[in-house]
């Protein structure tokens, strides 16, 4: 009987050796498809730096992404993971149309496995992710342990009430200044600065997209440089130095693109980071010249009057929602068009401040309705009526978006509001919408797609109807 255990065990430390020595042929280059486990189904992402060994404990960072594409999240950190010697790794099955308790026991079981596999340093377990995967990062040390930091790209903590002694990490977050999370992540910073979490807040020029490589190599530098200051790591004196340089040069350069606003945003994670390595009185300096400029306080002036309008107008965006969602206003509906071409002249005016903040707007006008139609939709008993008057209003403020005019054609043909349902169609045809087969696939239309008026339309901007018109 020892003799069989004996024989299990090599056999089982001869397949992990395997298991090991894969990984190790298969360095620079983002693996996909990789088993969680014999039996799960589950699968993920996995990158390992080209100077991967297992001699050393590695850093790991997960990447979320919702829909699955573990390989593709991987691939926007590879280079920044690659020069900053970070392993990568992404679960495949999470996705937001399964609970959070069971995307968590998935990620569990992603970290377990690579945990296993890999030399993972275990105070050096991170995780990232943009938007909806961001929002996800945000949560899992809440549920999940020795999760040590997050990047959140364009997305702010769900609910910083949680925030408490037990459940501290880095927090690293990075935000275009068009993006609607800009003055989320704003109010978050202080947040974390009041409760002293370990956080910083990288901004670029731009919506919500994802940063460039550049700053996320800084977001895997700063984590560096944490651990080297709490000692769990060795302090590289060089590293640091080279580091301090570079964020130096982003700031002359942001400084010299009178991008002002955003190069003082530097020079304060810079004091947040560097005063735990270096002198940073030159720092201080470079602030204290930087707010002096008058350029520079007239920028000041401008945003802050800019968030302060903001701020309104967003309760009004709410508060006007939630009372044409509860009456079914349609009457209203001219209101939203005549507020989105409010917002249109502060994006082709020239206050900078206003033009961001008018992107700002669009991207939370349109996150508050999808909110709205996810929360309609997940009822028990769905509102079809207020359905209709979203979708609706998504065609407003975001006309270029399809999928709204299709869910307007397919509710008015259900009940059989033709004219309703002929309108938006013409409209999605004049926007620039050319799937006919995905047009003649709508739910819900089979009695409408053989109409002479459905056809008409359809031979008017696509040439050719699938059903001959024939005229009485």
């Amino acid at each position: 009987m020892k003799k069989n255990y004996s024989i299990a065990f090599v056999f089982l430390l001869f397949f992990q050796l395997l298991i090991s020595q894969e990984l190790i042929l298969k360095k620079g280059i983002v693996l996909d498809s990789l088993s969680v486990g014999e039996g799960s189904g589950e699968t993920y992402a996995l990158y390992l730096p080209s100077d991967f060994a297992m001699t050393k404990k590695w850093p790991v960072l997960f990447v979320f992404d919702m829909d699955g594409k573990g390989k593709q999240a991987l691939s926007m950190f590879k280079n920044a993971a690659e020069k900053e010697g970070y392993v990568l790794a992404s679960p495949n099955h999470i996705n937001d149309t399964i609970s959070l308790s069971e995307n968590m026991l998935r990620t569990s079981r992603t970290i377990e496995r690579v945990v296993q596999v890999l030399p993972v340093h275990n105070s050096r377990i991170f995780v990232a992710g943009f938007s909806n995967g961001g929002r996800f990062a945000n949560v899992t040390p809440y549920f999940l342990k020795n999760i040590k930091g997050i990047i959140s790209c364009g997305a702010s903590l769900m609910n910083p009430e949680m925030l408490g002694s037990k459940n501290r990490f880095h927090f690293i977050g990075i935000v275009g200044n068009e993006d609607f999370n800009y003055t989320e992540l704003l109010k978050l910073r202080k947040i974390l600065h009041r409760m002293k979490f370990q956080n910083q807040l990288l901004v670029f020029e731009g919506g919500q997209e994802w940063p460039n490589n550049d700053l996320l190599q800084t977001a895997l530098t700063r984590f560096n440089l944490s651990d080297m200051a709490k000692g769990i790591v060795l302090k590289d004196s060089v590293y640091v130095q080279k580091a301090y340089n570079k964020d130096l040069r982003r700031f002359s350069v942001l400084r010299g693109q009178l991008k002002l606003l955003i190069a003082e945003k530097v020079l304060d994670e810079m004091l947040s980071v560097y005063r735990l390595h270096l002198n940073t009185d030159s720092l201080k300096g470079l602030k204290k010249g930087l707010r002096k400029e008058r350029l520079y306080r007239t920028l000041k002036r401008n945003e802050n009057a800019a968030l302060f309008k903001e701020s309104l107008l967003k309760e009004d965006y709410i508060y006007y929602l939630d009372e044409d969602v509860l009456s079914y206003n349609y009457n209203n509906l001219g209101w939203w068009n005549y507020q989105m071409s409010e917002l249109d002249k502060f994006i082709q005016g020239g206050n900078t401040a206003e033009k961001a903040m008018g992107h700002r707007l669009f991207g939370f006008v349109n996150a508050l309705i999808e909110d709205n139609i996810d929360l309609i939709k997940s009822e028990k008993q769905v509102d079809e009526e207020a359905l209709l008057f979203l979708n609706m209003l998504k065609t407003i403020t975001e006309p270029t978006d399809f999928d709204p005019y299709l869910e307007v054609i397919s509710l008015a043909a259900k009940n059989e509001d033709f004219g309703t349902a002929i309108f938006y169609l013409e409209e999605a045809l004049k926007k620039g919408f050319k799937d006919k087969e995905k047009l003649y696939t709508v739910e819900h239309t089979a009695l409408l797609r053989i109409t002479p008026e459905f056809n008409k339309v359809v031979e008017k901007y696509l040439k050719d109807a699938r059903y001959e018109i024939i005229e009485e």
